[in-house]
């Protein structure tokens, strides 16, 4: 039973990154609730750098239904508990870009702790 919450979690989580990498080719300027002030969205220097993100925010989506579909439920759990230092980075960044706490500790930290129960519950369950 925890597999299975566990597993459908992770795959709400893969939607949601393949989501906002995709979302960068309609809405780069969606780019803003990353949480670092000033983002140039108008700029086509970033917009490449943003697209270069997109890309790789829907393959990383991708990763967790190619493990839900192929593998084991603990290597899904290992792929979840390193791909936590994404969104852990992604926290780093926005506190030391100084913006907004509420984005970095909100958005991204809080993805990394349902990432890390995730992963947790993938191993246990």
């Amino acid at each position: 039973m925890l597999t299975t919450v566990a597993t459908v979690l992770a795959a709400l989580i893969g939607v949601g990154i393949i989501v906002i990498g995709a979302r960068v080719f309609w809405a780069p300027q969606a780019a803003t609730g990353f949480g670092i002030p000033g983002t140039p969205t108008d700029d086509r220097s970033f917009q490449a750098w943003l697209t270069v993100k997109g890309v790789r925010d829907v393959a990383s989506g991708l990763f967790i239904f190619v493990l839900i579909i192929g593998a084991t439920s603990d290597l899904l759990g290992w792929f979840m508990l390193a791909a936590t230092v994404i969104p852990t980075g992604d926290a780093l960044i926005v506190l030391r870009s100084k913006g907004p706490k509420a984005i970095a500790y909100g958005v991204h930290a809080s993805t990394a702790l349902v990432m890390l129960a995730i992963s947790v519950l993938l191993l246990v369950g």
